[in-house]
């Protein structure tokens, strides 16, 4: 079925998006026309399983890298194409009134704090553009990361012009695979944002290997459990939970390695006992952070966590002085509001305006963010 939209001014962006948990690619149409950006249409392309495993083995150190990260990087860039042009067909706007597409890529390597830091998205940009017919503005963390910066979170800067109210507490967080946070104190000045540590990675990698399922849903299988404090305890000792921000991270630190080496010493518990206390986690590790910016305030939620009823209750009991609802209730989707936020970073290099906070990522100043790659 056809949607319908009929505009008399318009400012249209596509986002992509294919975060940590490889979950599949959003799309997001969207209109920044007016002050509140408008979601005009939204579509899921899912990653083949081919596909997936490839880039689950890319993100491990192995042999012949280079080789089959050029075949990736172009076979992704076609999956994120075809998610546009089947965004596309479930609208009446033409590719023509497209300004740009401003696409994430998939993150295969995320290491800022080596001696010389980098990050890598792949997912070609020349490929989504000579297959879509409309520019791409991509490779959006390689400038903060020149510039001194983690390259990550970006999200923060499209949270503080959305959601930052004067006066206002509010924490932005997004659960993806891994979790970040944005604190929005009521003055822009003092914005910050970095990532807390595994948001469902584990959880999900977890309910693969014993299951089969991809995730779990609303937290069931969490919820039958029971937490272990002593592998909690275990799991929380990690330095990445105690180091100061600007700080990110990502599958190179919490992953399937990671997490069997913890359990090694855990074989005695029960696998829902151990789902238990992988969300717990979760939990406490973004709750420890949210605690230390403010006692109280007000929590919007974001991301495929905000739908895990489980982790929704677990976080209102460790934050008992914050308000906890989702982005829904600010005006955004929170299934697309990580899309809806790389088209807006596409609409800030279209307009030659800065999108990092350098108070977030640690770059020594704010830059104009990506490249533009034509469809010419």
């Amino acid at each position: 079925m056809t949607e319908n939209y009929q505009a008399k001014q318009h400012a249209y962006y596509i986002g992509l998006m294919s975060g940590t948990s490889m979950d599949g690619v959003d799309a997001v149409l969207v209109d920044f026309a007016s002050e509140q950006p408008k979601l005009i249409s939204s579509h899921t392309e899912t990653i083949p399983t081919h596909l997936l495993k490839g880039l689950q083995r890319l993100c491990i150190p192995g042999a012949d890298e280079i080789n089959r990260l050029g075949r990736i990087d172009r076979s992704v860039g076609q999956l994120f194409a075809l998610a546009v042009n089947n965004l596309l067909a479930k609208t009446d706007i033409p590719k023509e009134d497209i300004i740009a597409i401003g696409s994430h890529g998939q993150t295969v390597r995320h290491m800022p704090n080596l001696e010389v830091g980098f990050t890598l998205q792949i997912g070609d940009p020349n490929t989504i553009a000579t297959e879509t017919g409309i520019d791409v503005i991509a490779d959006f963390r390689r400038k903060d990361i020149a510039l001194g910066g983690q390259g990550a979170p970006l999200v923060p800067a499209f949270h503080q012009q959305s959601f930052a109210r004067l006066g206002k507490k509010r924490v932005i967080l997004n659960i993806g695979g891994i979790a970040n946070i944005t604190y929005l104190p009521g003055n822009s000045e003092e914005v910050l944002g970095f990532d807390t540590g595994p948001g469902n990675t584990l959880i999900d990698a977890w309910i693969q290997q014993v299951k089969g399922e991809s995730f779990d849903r609303d937290g069931d299988w969490a919820a039958s459990g029971k937490t272990d404090p002593q592998l909690l305890s275990h799991m929380l000792s990690h330095p990445y939970f105690s180091l100061a921000y600007p700080k990110s991270t990502g599958r190179e630190l919490f992953n399937q390695a990671w997490l069997e080496q913890q359990l090694s010493a855990f074989n005695q518990l029960d696998e829902e006992d151990i789902q238990s206390t992988l969300l717990d986690l979760t939990c406490h590790s973004i709750a420890m952070e949210i605690g230390k910016l403010s006692p109280e305030g007000e929590l919007f939620v974001c991301g495929g966590g905000a739908f895990n009823r489980e982790l929704m209750q677990r976080l209102s009991t460790l934050l008992p002085g914050y308000s906890i609802e989702t982005t829904s209730a600010l005006g955004v989707d929170p299934k697309w509001a990580e899309g809806i936020a790389f088209a807006w970073l596409a609409m800030r290099h279209h307009l030659g305006l800065p999108a990092n906070l350098p108070a977030v990522t640690g770059a020594s100043r704010e830059a104009v963010l990506g490249g533009r790659f034509s469809a010419k």
